[in-house]
């Protein structure tokens, strides 16, 4: 609702004793000669040496406020100008507009977060499918992070840290078993389809609470351990009905989930000073650097340089068509990565593990349609299943054990 004011800037002298009115209204004023007439904003309709200080009149919902304004200096000329402005939600309005402006930019990033990883695992899928190194695919996705980040510290799109040797130290067990999921997840994503990888990876809570309560002594409630049941089952069912089931992507599915996991426990065990803390994107960008240095001796010990024009040609591969999506995979995984830790500045842990379990379907449904994977009705129940669980351990994760009385 608009409410009106109304601003006097008086010009008008008002004389400061009490007037007596007649029986048919107000005295006149003596009128100046019309040489004493000015216009200030409006039509002077009296003049007089006298000043008063401005008042301001407001029609709010509960009535009119009127009072001397400070804010507007004492006019010098004669007349009155009377004012009316409609204040349209000016102040009232602000924190609403405020919060509709946090609530798009978060909606934004949830879609981006989603189409970015839906758009990796696409392109990714297809390189594998065609070139079959998981680890050169892995150094090129760690090689284009680190030109990003590089980039985006040289010409301050994001703050370059200062990291002391103690922080490299702490950071190290982190890039390594960063770099071993990744590279797991290649690996399975290479073997089977990425429907059945990303059922999998839905076990990933189950990992999270053993490792807690191996190597934090955080033991799950009750509620915790009884949202399990539904995603260990639901995996199993899955697996039984995969039709591109088999046990190196299985297994190597399974290993991505645990490296991925000890890496937040080694997060929370490690780098837990204040001195030594760093934001999420700061971290991400330095373990993306120090996975690079990590993985490009092994993968060209263990596969040898194959991702060379003249390697590719005497495979019978299309050069120009595997670099493009390697470079289009690569970025994805890095932007969903950056957006990833974006959302989780803004919102809770719960929200964002909400937000992921969502994300985890959008990318199953994806990829069975993109790729045309053949899903039994059974095996979809299983998948079904499972997300459900992930979902309801994101739910009861907020629930707090009821303290012990003495």
């Amino acid at each position: 609702m608009q409410s009106s004011a109304i601003a006097f800037s008086p010009s008008l002298s008002l004389s400061t004793s009490p007037r007596k009115l007649s029986a048919r209204g107000f005295n006149p004023l003596p009128v100046p000669p019309p040489a004493q007439h000015r216009f200030s904003n409006g039509p002077a309709l009296f003049a007089s040496t006298r000043r008063v200080s401005p008042i301001t009149c407001s029609l709010k919902q509960s009535g009119w406020i009127s009072g001397p304004n400070p804010a507007v200096p004492e006019p010098e000329s004669d007349g009155v100008v009377v004012r009316a402005t409609a204040e349209t939600a000016g102040a009232a309005e602000a924190p609403g507009s405020k919060s509709f402006a946090d609530t798009l930019v978060l909606g934004s990033l949830f879609g981006l977060w989603y189409l970015f990883n839906i758009y990796f695992n696409i392109y990714n899928k297809q390189v594998l499918k065609a070139f079959h190194y998981p680890m050169t695919v892995t150094l090129v996705q760690f090689a284009v992070g680190t030109v990003l980040v590089g980039f985006m510290w040289t010409f301050n799109l994001y703050k370059r840290p200062k990291i002391s040797g103690g922080q490299l130290a702490a950071i190290l067990p982190l890039a390594l078993v960063h770099t071993l999921g990744n590279l797991f997840t290649n690996m399975s994503l290479g073997k089977v389809a990425v429907s059945f990888t990303h059922t999998i990876k839905a076990m990933e809570p189950f990992f999270s609470v053993v490792l807690s309560a191996m190597f934090l002594g955080e033991f799950p409630t009750p509620w915790v351990v009884s949202s399990l049941l539904p995603i260990v089952g639901g995996v199993a069912l899955a697996s039984m009905t995969e039709a591109s089931f088999n046990w190196a992507g299985f297994w190597s599915a399974m290993a991505s989930n645990l490296t991925n996991q000890s890496r937040n426990v080694l997060s929370k065990k490690f780098m837990v000073k204040k001195e030594e803390s760093l934001d999420n994107i700061t971290l991400f960008s330095i373990i993306t650097i120090m996975s690079l240095f990590l993985m490009a001796p092994v993968a060209i010990f263990v596969e040898g340089v194959k991702f060379t024009p003249s390697h590719l040609q005497a495979a019978g591969l299309n050069v120009k068509q595997l670099y493009t999506r390697s470079l289009l995979a690569a970025l994805c995984f890095h932007a969903y990565q950056q957006v990833s830790y974006m959302i989780l500045q803004r919102v809770s842990p719960v929200t964002h593990s909400v937000g992921n379990c969502v994300k985890r379907v959008v990318v199953i449904v994806t990829s069975v349609l993109f790729f045309r994977t053949p899903v039994s009705p059974i095996n979809s129940l299983g998948t079904g299943i499972a997300l459900a669980g992930v979902f309801l351990y994101s739910r009861v994760k907020r629930i707090k054990p009821k303290p012990k009385t003495a």
